[in-house]
């Protein structure tokens, strides 16, 4: 059934163990790395086995993507849902009654309904398939009320069995999802978190609109995410991206619905599309073919870091990632923990969370070792990272740590780090004159090094736990217990060198872009006449273009140039569903190009 179906040899890590307990009748939770074929753990039992899967989504977009990529390979889906008219629904309603559909897609919110629990009871709902289930918990990154309605919604169907799948849930999580779906522990799968083939890289912010279209410019004819913090930042990256000569578009929460869903639609239906988003664009979103995501700011945690560069790289090939961070993301981003209205427990797990990334920034090893450390796994250096391919050098920095820490508590832990960096570097300063700083020991004691250099050994040492950032007056800076063993010379710390120095810029194309085929090796006029081809069918059909087929599966035609339909059928991704409806129109392009030699 996976190579009929889906066209595939075998199953990525985690897939079988998932769907042999599903099959075997078992509630399960899974939690597998975004990019591992979640869908498949309830697709493929849902076609072994007879009666309907309901799978609960939180977005739209994503249920029609996976409705659209289900019957492209024969398959009979629908969804439920408010973008529906009110023709196409009672369509879906009656084909639920008659038992002709396999997977049905909906909202949490339209489960509740006493129609829908009735409608699923005369289907012969046989699983309940619940996507992104940390956002039933409260200590999930991305709680979401209406998600503790499912634990009622699975009572009413008779105990339903249930699959809850997602891609980041630590012990807190998974214990409260147990809680709110389930009467009895599920059997438990936790897939080791590594994602191989994202590249990981940091920077300090210098130029942050500089670095960001540096980075866009290496991935240029590829679809990319830059996350942004703002909505107008969105709008002013989109408008700088479309300057250098890339096609960018925003989007953000404030935006009208229809130049959203037109934005959304863009991106994910055609190849080349960088989109400049917030948060608000992103869970759901099924494009396999994303080569980058840039964060231009910090983003809120390990957490939200990790779910956001795993929508990179689903396709399993190469993807870059890069992630700017400075002061005062952090300063922001510890004023909205701290002015929160959430209860103490729930700040004090946000600070930890938001400590960890700020560590994650600061690393001086491997970025993966200390990514996959925060959930728990050991990890051998990855290679590939910023770090390891830049060999992050340290020194020890136990005289500069001494030097800034004295310059917090000498001016009674009372300022910020741009007041402390021109004490220590011996600014002409009129605010030093007036508190009288300039006459203190610690002014000028830093000359030796520049003001960049100073601004990241405080993030370094705030990363280390040696001083903590208050949020009120201004983000003032305080020494801690494990600052004052350093400032005592009783523990030394280390520093990282690279940040305190220039970066050099990276030449010619990235991993990324290589391994999508651009400009190309020999073949790459064969690939890019499949694209366009690929992209003319899917917009025939209204559907993105990784519907018809995943640019994984075009590489390999590009690359096999099979001429029958026994040599396409052993190309990945092409099931027989598939073969039957466009196999003739890819083949005929490769034998075309074959001819013209």
């Amino acid at each position: 059934m996976l190579r009929q179906v889906f066209g595939f040899d075998g199953f990525r890590p985690g897939q079988e163990e998932v769907i042999s307990a599903v099959l075997a009748g078992e509630d399960v939770l899974a939690v597998m790395p975004t990019g591992s074929g979640k869908s498949l753990c309830y697709q493929l039992p849902t076609l072994v086995r007879s009666g309907l899967t309901v799978v609960v989504s939180p977005l739209i977009a994503l249920m029609r993507d996976q409705v659209g990529q289900l019957r492209a390979l024969g398959v009979e889906a629908a969804s439920l849902n408010s973008a529906n008219d009110i023709h196409e629904n009672a369509r879906v309603c009656q084909a639920l009654r008659e038992r002709r559909l396999r997977l049905l897609y909906a909202a949490p919110e339209r489960l509740v309904r006493q129609e829908t629990i009735g409608l699923l009871r005369q289907a012969g709902a046989a699983l309940l398939a619940i996507d992104e289930a940390h956002c039933v918990s409260q200590w999930g990154h991305d709680f979401r009320p209406e998600y503790l309605a499912l634990g009622g919604v699975r009572s009413a169907l008779g105990g339903l069995q249930t699959l809850a799948l997602t891609a980041t849930a630590d012990a807190p999580t998974r214990g409260d999802i147990t809680l709110k779906l389930f009467q009895a522990a599920p059997r438990t799968f936790v897939r080791s978190f590594d994602r191989p083939n994202l590249r990981l890289a940091m920077q300090p912010k210098a130029n942050s609109r500089r670095q960001v279209e540096d980075f866009v410019a290496i991935h240029r004819g590829l679809s990319g995410i830059v996350y942004c913090a703002s909505r107008k930042r969105t709008k002013t990256l989109a408008a700088l991206l479309r300057g250098a000569g890339h096609r960018a578009l925003s989007y953000h929460a404030g935006m009208e619905q229809a130049a959203r869903s037109q934005s959304q639609d863009i991106f994910l239906q055609e190849d080349g599309v960088v989109i400049a988003a917030t948060v608000a664009f992103g869970m759901g979103i099924d494009k396999p073919d994303v080569r980058f995501v840039c964060h231009a700011d910090l983003p809120q945690s390990i957490e939200a870091y990790y779910q956001e560069i795993g929508r990179a790289g689903r396709d399993g090939l190469p993807a870059d990632t890069l992630t700017l961070y400075g002061l005062d993301d952090m300063r922001l981003r510890r004023s909205q923990i701290e002015e929160s209205d959430a209860p103490e427990e729930r700040k004090r797990i946000e600070r930890s969370r938001f400590s960890a990334l700020v560590a994650l920034c600061e690393a001086p090893r491997c970025r993966r070792q200390t990514l996959l450390g925060y959930f728990g796994e050991m990890a051998a250096q990855c290679g590939t990272c910023d770090l390891c391919e830049g060999g992050a050098e340290t020194f020890d920095g136990t005289i500069e740590a001494q030097k800034a820490m004295s310059a917090v508590l000498r001016t009674g832990e009372r300022f910020g780090t741009e007041h402390l960096v021109r004490l220590l570097t011996g600014a002409d300063d009129e605010a030093l004159r007036r508190w009288g700083h300039d006459a203190l020991p610690t002014f000028g004691v830093g000359g030796d090094r520049g003001a960049d250099d100073w601004r990241s050994i405080f993030r370094q040492l705030y990363a280390a736990g040696l001083i903590s950032l208050e949020i009120i007056d201004h983000g003032r800076w305080r020494v801690t217990d494990a600052g004052r063993r350093v400032l005592r010379g009783e523990e030394q710390i280390h520093l990282r060198k690279d940040t305190l120095r220039p970066r050099a810029k990276r030449r010619g194309r990235s991993p990324a872009a290589a391994a999508a085929g651009l400009p190309g090796p020999s073949d790459g006029v064969l690939l890019t006449a499949l694209k366009a081809l690929r992209l003319e069918l899917a917009r025939a059909q209204g559907q993105p273009a990784f519907v018809v087929f995943g640019d994984r599966t075009l590489l390999e035609m590009a690359n096999l140039k099979p001429t029958t339909s026994a040599q396409l059928r052993e190309v990945y991704g092409v099931g027989q569903a598939k073969l039957d409806r466009y196999g003739e129109a890819f083949l005929d392009v490769v034998r075309r190009h074959l001819a013209a030699g």
